[in-house]
């Protein structure tokens, strides 16, 4: 056997082996989504941040948001009073009344490790991820929340915010975009969701039910924002489940992430989140 066959199969073997090692790299979880796979061994807090390039740690990116009714008209939610079970509720107020109380910004903030929830699931692999709810006022909501968003080189995918009334996303499509960013991209997932997240506002219900998700990226625009004149992959989707049907058009940004997202909502309403400034 020749010397240059047997270096050329080592050489396609080595070929092999690191083509191994690259898939390993990822991990596909039970909802469809493709995750970050580390060696045990790895138990680097930031491990699944580390590579991030829009969602970094420390970053947080300023979004102001619209409800509209049936009908069109424009509200905000708004901080309610103290009950009896010292929980604030929240209510719909004109955005045109300019209630001192209400929500006018979300604030997404990217958080440094996995704590809380790595305390609770072990296997945790999303960045943790806050939003906080800013008063018209300059306060902030009584309530925050934390959750995760997963971003590789394979994939974006991101918890939307879900406190109060905005709990009505979480029947949506979540912001999702996948590789390649081409026109005619098209996957799925899908997620159960159960009674938590119904509201007499918008829809009650009992039980589980299960999501089944569409998207297809079906165009690239030069878009105006509050963060310049900027290009877009432009991302429709649709959620069906025995509830019925949701729909999302997000706009991605390679340098921003997602800059607007404009929700159609179980009842027929309208959330629309826009991106004014990132620090």
């Amino acid at each position: 056997m020749s010397k240059l066959f047997i270096m050329t199969v080592l050489f396609l073997t080595s070929l092999s082996s690191f083509a191994q090692k690259e898939l390993e790299k990822f991990d596909t979880d039970d909802d469809g989504i493709t995750v970050e796979k580390f060696d045990s061994t790895n138990v680097d807090e930031n491990r699944y941040t580390q590579n991030n390039t829009i969602y970094k740690v420390g970053r947080k990116f300023t979004f102001s948001y619209i409800y509209l009714d049936t009908a069109g008209v424009e509200f905000l939610m708004t901080q309610g009073n103290l009950n009896k079970q010292n929980t604030y509720d929240w209510t719909f107020e004109k955005k045109d009344k300019q209630n001192p109380n209400s929500v006018s910004k979300i604030i997404l903030s990217v958080n440094s490790g996995l704590k809380p929830f790595i305390q609770q699931i072990p296997d945790y692999n999303q960045t943790v991820i806050g939003y906080d709810f800013k008063l018209l006022n300059g306060e902030f909501l009584k309530l925050n929340e934390q959750t995760g968003l997963i971003e590789n080189v394979k994939n974006i995918w991101m918890h939307p915010p879900r406190t109060e009334f905005f709990k009505i996303l979480e029947v949506n499509p979540f912001p999702y975009v996948k590789q390649p960013l081409l026109i005619g991209t098209k996957w799925t997932w899908k997620l159960k969701f159960g009674s938590y997240w119904a509201d007499k506002r918008w829809l009650l219900w009992k039980g589980l039910n299960e999501n089944v998700y569409n998207y297809e990226i079906t165009d690239k625009v030069m878009m105006e924002s509050k963060v310049g004149n900027i290009e877009c992959y432009v991302i429709s989707s649709n959620a069906k489940s025995n509830l019925g049907e949701t729909k999302l058009t997000s706009y991605f940004n390679s340098q921003f992430g997602f800059v607007k997202l404009d929700y159609s909502n179980i009842d027929g309403s309208k959330t629309i989140i826009e991106l004014e400034k990132v620090d």
